[in-house]
């Protein structure tokens, strides 16, 4: 039976020896066909595995967002017949990205899953953050709506307060600042913020402060992938 391996790609450029372990590398090293979020950055992950290649002679499907229920069926007998990895864009697959879809269909008929070690931003993030990593949720992007938006954040407060529980949150890097603004404006003074901006990076910064000692002294995060983690105490 085929397998379908969960390959992660990395967070941040010219991590990939500091990242993955070389069994990682060497699955992906071994596979010709792949299901991923996008083409061009997966093909630029595996170009600098040192796949053997010639990477134009790779298969490779793509899964985002976007793609509809029958294009997913449709991907099922490539799976059947060949291994296959699952690349998120930056990250974990299923994490925050639609892979989930081809994981389910991959249950459903037979295919074994393998997920493989690499870095996830919403882990390392709650790793460093000092929060509690024993309840916590992830809750993926907030709403555009700036008035729905600050309403969904004074709730996460809440329920932080009410079940001792982490909230951990990622915003459209363009729109981070703006994200940023509204939980220094919404949540009260002793409530406790994570920043967490280019993780594994050679820019990385993570940093746990009360909200009032974020007012006058945050980074910027314009463009910059960013983890957002919240504790009201």
């Amino acid at each position: 039976m085929s397998v379908l391996y969960l390959t992660p790609t990395p967070l941040s450029e010219n991590t990939i020896e500091k990242i993955f372990p070389k069994y990682v590398i060497s699955i992906v090293n071994g596979l010709r066909q792949f299901v991923v979020e996008d083409i061009r950055t997966a093909r630029r992950f595996i170009s600098k595995t040192g796949h053997p290649g010639p990477i134009e002679s790779l298969q490779f499907h793509e899964l985002n967002e976007h793609t509809t229920e029958n294009e997913v069926l449709s991907l099922l007998p490539y799976l059947l017949v060949e291994d296959t990895g699952l690349l998120s864009e930056a990250g974990v697959p299923c994490v925050a990205d639609p892979g989930s879809k081809i994981v389910r269909l991959a249950h459903a008929n037979g295919i074994t899953i393998i997920p493989l070690v690499g870095p996830s931003s919403i882990l390392m993030a709650l790793m460093a953050s000092g929060l509690n990593g024993q309840s916590f949720v992830f809750v993926g992007y907030l709403p555009v709506k700036k008035d729905e938006r600050r309403k969904r954040i004074r709730e996460l407060e809440r329920r932080s307060k009410e079940e001792n529980q982490t909230q951990i949150f990622i915003e459209t890097p363009y729109r981070n600042m703006q994200l940023l603004g509204d939980i220094l404006q919404c949540c009260l003074p002793e409530t406790l913020l994570t920043i967490a901006k280019d993780i594994t990076g050679i820019n990385e910064f993570i940093l746990t402060k009360k909200i009032k000692n974020w007012m006058n002294d945050f980074p910027n995060l314009n463009k910059i992938p960013t983890v957002f983690l919240l504790q009201a105490v």
